[in-house]
């Protein structure tokens, strides 16, 4: 009885098999679907640090700047709105004449700016322009035979500008911008000098790069 189960079994299964192998060759190949890859959010605040260089064309003033950045982003599909401030440690200035004989130097020492941002995210790669309030801290220096003056006021204004953002690791990004800084003038020495001395407008032309925390 047992052999003829078996037998029986195995006359079975090879009749089934070509059926089987058909049935596999007819159907199509299938690939699996790829693992989803996750897409990057701007949303939240971020905290980092900056630093860069400005130049003024038409009076000579130059230097560098270095300092921090807090701000906030929103983001709704591909548009980032945000806001964001800035403060910087500067040595930006230039020096007219001979300070032993007589000199002018105005020297911006600390500068920044408080803009909002509207940009267009490709994933981790943002671009985006910005404008809004900038200020600056200038101290003018009078020399004459080896004595010298000065005065420090704030200089108020606005700038403009753009930039590239990229998330390089989660939580971590790196900008580029460029920014377009106009101060308004300020009166010197109103002390001494009936009216003062005007320095007259300042604009700046900067370029910075920096480095953000996401939270």
């Amino acid at each position: 009885m047992k052999k003829i189960l078996l037998t029986t079994t195995g006359l079975i299964a090879l009749g089934m098999a070509p059926a089987m192998a058909a049935d596999l060759a007819a159907r199509p190949y299938t690939k699996a679907p790829a693992a989803a890859i996750a897409i990057n959010t701007w949303t939240g605040f971020y905290i980092g640090a900056m630093g860069g260089y400005a130049q003024e064309n038409s009076d000579g003033i130059s230097g560098g700047f270095a300092g921090g950045t807090l701000g906030y982003n929103w983001q709704a599909g591909n548009l980032v709105l945000g806001v964001e401030a800035d403060a910087a440690w500067a040595d930006v200035g230039a020096t007219v004449g001979n300070p032993a004989l007589f000199a002018v130097e105005t020297r911006i020492r600390d500068m920044g700016t408080v803009r909002g941002r509207i940009g267009y995210a490709f994933d981790q790669v943002l671009v985006y322009g910005t404008g809004g309030y900038a200020w600056a801290d200038n101290r003018l220096t009078l020399s004459a035979l080896g004595v010298s003056v000065s005065d420090s006021k704030i200089h108020s204004g606005w700038t403009l500008g753009a930039g590239v953002e990229v998330m390089f690791a989660p939580k971590w990004s790196v900008k580029a911008e460029y920014l377009y800084r106009s101060f308004e003038s300020q009166n010197y020495f109103t002390a001494a000098v009936p009216g003062g001395l005007a320095s007259g407008t300042l604009n700046l032309n900067s370029v910075q790069v920096g480095v953000n925390y996401h939270f």
